[in-house]
């Protein structure tokens, strides 16, 4: 079953997080799909992943760039799985139909936003009711993850 990690973003934004748990998953060997809640979201985040270390490199794509079987990382705003990812990462509240076909999700989402917030907590429950094995990490004052009991 897939293993469900909700990441609640408090000192960071997503844009400064996602390239360093990319670069987690990706030098783990795993590929990931990114799935934001639009077209002009996943246009942003990609220019995010060109741009966010002028030293690092993170080969990623889109439906814009094709070649989407070669991507270690895929960005889409539709529940699709091209590169054959073993790890999903839901913002903007989006949602895969197809989670089960991913190893891990990571649900990545901003605590301060009330709105969100109660978003994620519902999405928890969800899991939790299905059965999924859970866990939640709070981002701390300087930046790092906790998991949080």
């Amino acid at each position: 079953m897939t293993e469900v990690r909700f990441y609640q973003l408090k000192k960071h934004p997503l844009e400064r997080v996602l390239p360093k748990l990319l670069e987690k998953v990706v030098s783990s060997g795993a590929r990931a799909v990114i799935m934001a809640g639009s077209q002009e979201r996943i246009a942003a985040l990609n220019s995010v992943l060109w741009t966010y270390d002028p030293g690092a490199f993170l080969a990623h794509g889109s439906a814009e760039d094709g070649y989407d079987s070669d991507q270690p990382v895929w960005l889409t705003a539709s529940p699709e799985n091209p590169n054959g990812a073993s790890v999903l990462v839901l913002t903007d509240g989006a949602s895969h139909d197809g989670m089960d076909s991913f190893e891990k999700c990571l649900e990545i989402f901003d605590g301060n936003d009330e709105r969100t917030l109660t978003q994620a907590r519902e999405r928890w429950k969800i899991y939790e009711q299905a059965g999924y094995p859970l866990t939640y990490y709070k981002q701390t004052a300087q930046g790092g993850w906790q998991i949080r009991e």
